[in-house]
């Protein structure tokens, strides 16, 4: 475990709880989920997308100190394959100095034809970098990191309900904290449609664990290596623009300090407005 004072002053400054799972901009934890497409064979598409949000969340935790940022990505798939970038501005409070996130995606998404009805898979790794984070004047650790993820989803119990799991683990977390695990189950159940709107009623349950001894703690007394977050919403989407309304929150209480959140204002209860337009 890192144990310096200048670890744990970074840590607290940034208030970090970088990770991302794959899925429109990358899985905030609140994207809508769809049934699989038609399969038409090795297709190749490819798509823009360009969004605003109240407040960067990720996990359960700000990632712009609680202020509004914009985001944007581009997508490409042939076949079952896929591969993607994604940004978005971020806010550390300038340390390390970083003012935007890269996220570098790929995998494949077979379907699987079960006795339960068809199950889509996804497999995929994630590369997360800050560019500007760490200058080489400034030594501190790493805050580029690597995650792979698998995951299923399916709507087996009702055509309108889509159901999921999806397993994240980086061997070497953000601030190079050790091996983290994470965990995310969600549920989306699409209405009827309103006049021209599509409206989605989802949420997200999630949990990560580290390693208190590689330095992942969310604690000041730095012994407690997990923590749940949580949120529901209301996605309604009208041809390709989508609004998010969402509620976050985390079991993290008001001694927060570390590497995962800095301080309880990053990762207490808060309602989050989105928007996105997607192209084509």
């Amino acid at each position: 475990m890192t144990g310096s004072r200048n670890f744990l002053s970074v840590c607290g400054a940034l208030g970090v709880a970088l990770v991302a799972s794959v899925g429109g901009a990358l899985a905030d934890g609140y994207e809508v989920a769809a049934p699989a497409a038609v399969d038409e064979g090795r297709k190749f598409t490819y798509s823009f997308n360009i969004g605003a949000t109240s407040d960067y969340v990720f996990r359960g935790v700000s990632q712009t100190d609680n202020d509004p940022a914009i985001q944007g990505g581009v997508d490409i798939a042939w076949g079952i394959l896929y591969a993607g970038v994604w940004a978005s501005l971020v806010d550390f409070a300038d340390a390390p100095p970083a003012d935007a996130e890269v996220d570098w995606y790929g995998g494949i998404k077979p379907t699987w034809n079960s006795p339960f009805g068809t199950i889509n898979l996804d497999f995929g790794v994630i590369y997360y970098s800050y560019p500007g984070a760490n200058p080489d004047s400034v030594p501190l650790p790493d805050l580029n990191y690597l995650e792979f993820k698998a995951g299923y989803s399916w709507s087996a119990l009702h055509p309108s309900l889509v159901t999921g799991t999806t397993v994240f683990y980086s061997p070497d977390y953000v601030f190079e904290t050790g091996p983290v695990w994470t965990i995310e189950t969600f549920a989306a159940w699409t209405l009827p449609k309103v006049h021209i709107f599509t409206p989605v009623i989802n949420g997200v349950v999630g949990w990560q664990k580290g390693d208190s001894d590689e330095g992942y703690f969310v604690n000041v007394n730095g012994n407690d290596d997990e923590y749940y977050y949580w949120n529901a919403g209301l996605n309604v989407a009208v041809d390709n623009i989508s609004f998010d309304f969402r509620y976050w929150d985390t079991n993290i209480g008001g001694d927060a300090f570390g590497p995962i959140c800095a301080a309880d204002f990053l990762c207490d209860e808060r309602f989050v407005f989105s928007a996105k337009v997607v192209v084509p």
